[in-house]
């Protein structure tokens, strides 16, 4: 099999993490890149759904909710289970 070098543009956050991920694999980047490549032609297309994740109104209010308490500094936060676990107990 003939191999062709081949150049792309990766946020090297993202390589970092996935050659991390990819070494506790045992394969290399350049192995996962052939595999995902691999199963792309097999498929006939991206071998995994890209869609654009619809929540519910209830769901992205939650969310909302959730990043306004954690940005909030007079919501009282928790280091420990006991910690939190008493205050529920009161």
């Amino acid at each position: 099999m003939a191999t062709t070098p081949t150049q792309v543009r990766i946020d090297s956050d993202i390589k970092a993490q996935a050659t991390a991920l990819f070494a506790d694999l045992g394969i290399d980047m350049s192995s996962a890149v052939n595999m995902f490549l691999h199963q792309c032609v097999l498929r006939g297309g991206l071998p995994f759904a890209v869609e654009v994740p619809k929540f519910s109104e209830k769901t992205l209010a939650a969310m909302s909710e959730a990043r306004r308490i954690s940005r909030d500094p007079d919501v009282k936060g928790y280091t420990d289970m006991e910690e939190l676990k008493a205050a529920l107990e009161d």
